[in-house]
């Protein structure tokens, strides 16, 4: 019963829907091969219109599970139930919609839905690979602390830093001024996702007075000690930075495909009534 309560939604009831989902896929393909259109197989055909509208009412519902997120339940359509179908549906639209065509693609309309519709899935799948493998690596590296705890470590830091620094020498305390008033959220989405900050100013004020050979040396060995520490406390922060965005990030593709898609597929389906 425990495991049950654990089990994730790739894995919900057993791959339920990962056995539906194939057991579709198959039928499309068996069915693509079976039946005989002339003078072959097209979108434009009887079979490709039946494919098509599964196709589009399929799309239209995974389109729900925003407004499914919004309403808790426990019961056969849970959140996960439905996440789990989202995901495995999902996958076999790449069948429905592709043997929907009959294979016959071109720079017209009715490609860009499919190309649109095969982005959103790639942007999807990207999405449960980062959710499936980033939260245990988020928790490790949090070590059982929140952002605001990680942010606080640091100004812990830069409080002992403003007092061991004065003892230094001007050229020696400009850098670790400098790294006082150094912004851990600074560097923009690229930093971010990257993990690299070039111009960490803790970094260049470990480096200039690892360097330095001025006055009072016990105070500026003080001091690239705790500068030591606040760059491990900034790598945690900005690791924890960087897989929330991982984590996130997928979603600001996603779901603006998806708008994309559903828009290209009105004009799809419009030119469809329209010349048929």
């Amino acid at each position: 019963m425990r495991e049950r309560q654990h089990e994730g939604f790739l894995r919900y009831a057993g791959f339920r829907w990962a056995k539906i989902s194939g057991a579709l896929g198959l039928l499309v393909i068996v069915s693509y091969a079976l039946i005989d259109v002339t003078p072959r197989h097209n979108g434009g055909s009887w079979y490709g219109y039946t494919l098509g509208t599964i196709g589009a009412l399929l799309i239209l519902w995974l389109t729900a599970l925003g407004y499914r997120k919004r309403k808790m339940t426990s019961d056969y359509w849970s959140l996960k139930a439905w996440t789990s179908a989202h995901v495995y549906l999902g996958l076999s639209l790449i069948v429905i919609g592709t043997w929907h065509t009959g294979f016959q693609l071109g720079w017209n309309v009715h490609t860009l839905a499919w190309a649109l519709m095969m982005l959103v899935i790639l942007s999807g799948l990207y999405g449960v690979v980062v959710y499936a493998t980033l939260p245990q690596a988020l928790s490790n590296n949090r070590d059982q602390m929140t952002q605001m705890q990680m942010l606080e470590a640091i100004r812990a830091f830069d409080r002992q830093l403003h007092s061991a620094a004065q003892p230094l020498s001007p050229a020696d305390t400009a850098p670790v001024l400098a790294s006082l008033d150094e912004n851990p959220f600074a560097g923009g989405i690229g930093a971010r996702l990257s993990g690299r900050y070039p111009r960490c100013a803790t970094a260049a004020a470990l480096s200039a007075l690892a360097a330095s050979h001025g006055s009072a040396p016990e105070a500026r060995e003080k001091v690239v000690g705790l500068l030591r520490q606040k760059q491990a406390a900034l790598a945690r922060l900005r690791a924890h930075l960087r897989i929330r965005a991982l984590l996130e990030i997928w979603l600001y593709v996603h779901v603006p495909l998806t708008f994309a898609l559903i828009a290209a597929l009105s004009a799809h389906i419009i030119s469809v009534f329209f010349y048929w």
